[in-house]
């Protein structure tokens, strides 16, 4: 019971704060037909296919009725780290890229241009199997933060550009 009594007024406040859910209401709407309705390019090289992959999931892409279309090109780096005394690096950081831009089918006027950045850390092992395992997982993870990136910022660029509905 007292628990309850402390989280009413901490309710209170966030409803005063400013913060709104993004689908909430009837903005959801207009959000969902903007992630609905946008097709994603094809994207070179393997991380490309599987950040295409991963938006695509998340976008509902492929149904073929379109009007607008994500074009992304991709920046996969892999810097070594932590020099031994063999010249051997020791710690790999790979950082994944993206420069994506939504244009609308119907005029080619590009709505929104931006970037979205991942990066993770490979420690290096004697084994060279080891090592290039991490590398997949670590570019597997970096394709799932890139993907959730970019559908967050197409969300709320159709929160902010939908028309208020009575």
């Amino acid at each position: 019971m007292m628990r309850r009594a402390l989280c009413l007024p901490l309710l209170l406040a966030l409803t005063a704060c400013g913060l709104r859910p993004l689908y909430g209401g009837s903005s959801g709407v207009a959000i969902a037909g903007l992630l609905h309705s946008v097709e994603v390019t094809p994207i070179e090289g393997h991380s490309g296919w599987l950040v295409r992959n991963k938006l695509r999931d998340r976008l509902a892409d492929g149904d073929g009725s379109s009007t607008y279309r994500l074009a992304v090109t991709l920046d996969d780096d892999i810097t070594a780290f932590g020099i031994r005394g063999d010249r051997a690096a020791t710690f790999e950081r790979r950082t994944l890229r993206a420069r994506y831009q939504l244009i609308e089918v119907a005029n080619g006027t590009v709505l929104l241009d931006a970037t979205a950045s991942a990066d993770a850390g490979i420690d290096i092992v004697s084994s060279e199997y080891a090592t290039v395992a991490a590398e997949q997982t670590a570019l597997e993870r970096l394709s799932d933060q890139l993907a959730d990136q970019i559908v967050t910022r197409l969300a709320l660029y159709a929160s902010r550009t939908a028309a208020p509905q009575p």
